[in-house]
Parts: structure tokens; sequence; C-alpha cells
């Protein structure tokens, strides 16, 4: 089933969360260990991140260093279809346009076809470390814009060949906002116009980026209706769970902390009492988005369910 028919069949706020694959040669037993203590509140998705390649550099015997790309995460398009087939939910796979060509996205997209995973979150990714900032594959997409428009393509029955008849895929894609901005934009404005693009090209719905700030999610949404983006936006929250996050979080993903939260997270000692201001913001950060009828909430869960599954208990 859609996401989008998820959305609009809903009679009150839906729960979703977010994964991270295991570490490449990790079992899938810990995926399971982070979904189960979850599946007591009913997810109806549950999303599931891609990880680009990084590059090492290993000397060989003559003395010069050879370049080797690695993936840490893989694995992305099977556990989707293993969380299909244990939980009956549905499954979204990130697809990027970074580290991909433009067949080799075909290709990904006709793999989850196969597999009946009919939802795609549609992103540009971020850039590798040893890049200053994102370049796109020689012969693939810039921007996701671009992704969706292929995945719409398809759709439709495009393809890049056109050697025969093709059957259209049925992807529902949703796609990413920033209430905050995007680290990369001039400013909101040209950052709103952006995401409006990529639901005129076929967005389905808007997944945000983490904030902890309600009041910036509601002039977000504000903002988008006042533009003429309709699509149900969905609030993304990340619960903090150590006391490094008072500063990685801000720094890595380009967002603010409220007052009130930055005074509780500085009387922190350790990351348990980090923890528990994680727990009880995020607790209040949700009840206030339920009682104004957001059409979900989705937990950037990090792959560790604790701090979202007492937040959920609380909530729904």
């Amino acid at each position: 089933m859609k996401v989008i028919e998820h959305l609009n069949e809903a009679k009150s706020t839906l729960f979703s969360f977010e994964i991270l694959p295991p570490l490449k040669g990790k079992s899938i037993q810990s995926i399971y260990d982070g979904i189960d203590p979850l599946m007591e509140f009913k997810p109806k998705f549950i999303n599931v991140t891609y990880h680009r390649e990084e590059y090492i550099y290993k000397e060989r015997d003559n003395g010069l260093l050879e370049k080797i790309a690695i993936r840490k995460r893989p694995g992305t398009v099977g556990i989707c279809a293993a969380i299909m087939n244990k939980y009956y939910v549905d499954a979204v796979p990130h697809l990027i346009c970074g580290g991909f060509s433009k067949e080799e996205t075909e290709n990904a997209l006709i793999d989850l076809q196969f597999l009946g995973i009919d939802n795609v979150l549609a992103l540009r990714g971020d850039s590798i470390k040893t890049e200053s900032a994102f370049k796109p594959h020689t012969e693939g997409h810039a921007h996701a814009v671009d992704l969706i428009d292929q995945i719409m393509s398809m759709n439709s029955g495009n393809y890049m060949t056109e050697e025969y008849q093709l059957e259209p895929t049925n992807f529902c894609i949703g796609t990413a906002g920033y209430p905050e901005k995007h680290f990369e934009a001039m400013n909101l404005s040209t950052d709103l116009m952006y995401l409006k693009r990529k639901v005129d090209a076929g967005a389905s719905y808007v997944v945000t980026q983490m904030f902890f700030d309600n009041k910036k999610y509601f002039e977000f949404v504000d903002a988008c209706r006042a533009i003429g983006i309709t699509v149900p936006i969905i609030p993304g929250l990340k619960p903090i769970k150590t006391l490094a996050h008072a500063s990685f979080l801000p720094k890595f993903f380009h967002v603010d902390f409220p007052e009130d939260l930055s005074k509780e997270l500085i009387k922190c000692k350790d990351n348990k009492a980090a923890e528990q201001v994680g727990i009880e913001w995020g607790i209040h950060q949700s009840k206030e988005l339920k009682q104004a009828n957001v059409p979900c909430i989705h937990y950037y869960t990090m792959s560790t369910s604790s701090s979202v599954k007492a937040i959920a208990r609380e909530v729904f």
C-alpha cells in the first residue's frame, strides 16, 4: 500500500519511523531488535536509509596508493523486502542521486518493483566525506527533482530504452523538506521554491528534516501552503540520546535548539540525563503536533528504539 494512501485514509495521526541498515557483516537481527519494540504502536510504514560509498586508500606493494570504494551500510533493498515479509508493514527505501548513474537508478527501481515495494523517498543525498561539496555521478542526477522526474517517467512506462513495450511502474514518491532550510539554499524562499518543483514533478508527500522547535514546523507548513504546496507534510523528530548530540545535531543537520531545551541539556552531567531530557522534549513535541492533527509523526531512530518507544507510549 502506498504511503499517500495510508495518509489519506488515516482518521488520526499516524506513527512511523526510520532505521539505518546495519554495518557490513552484521546480522539483520539487529534490525529486528530495533523494530520489534515499536510494533505495538502499529507503524504504517518504515523508512530505510541508503548510505553512499566511501573511499579508502590502500598501499600497494610498489608503494603506490590504490583508491577503493566501500559501502559500510549496504542492504537497503534487501532490508525493505525482509521488513515487508516479516512484519507486513510497508517499507520505504531511500533512493539517492549521489553515486548512481541513471541506468543504475532504473535497475534499482526495477528490483524494487519485482519485490512489490511501491514506495520510495527520493533524495539528492549528501556529499561523501572526501568531497567539499556534492558531486553527482557523471551519468546521474544532480538534484532530487531530476530523480523524481525519472521515477515519474517510469510510472508512465518510459524507460531509458524504447526497444519494446514496457510496463509502467507504480511508485509513490516522497521527498524531503527543511523547516530551517537546506544549508545550501540561499534562503528559505528559494528552498521552498525548489521544494515546490519536487512536488510539482510528482512527489506525493513531504517528510521534514528533524527540528526541535514546533513553531518552525508550523511556520514551514504555512509557508508551503502559501505557495501552493498542498501535499501532506510529515514532521520528522529525532530524540536526543547523548550529551554529544547537543553539539553534533546542530552542526551536522543545521538545526537550532530552542532556549528551553538548551538550558536543560546544559544541566546534564551524563548521557543518561541527556537521554531523559530528549525523551521529555520528544513527548512535548509529539503531543503538540498530534493535537494539531499532523498527518503522521516520523521518528529518526538511528536504529535504537528505546527513546522512541518511551515517547510513543505517552503519545500513541
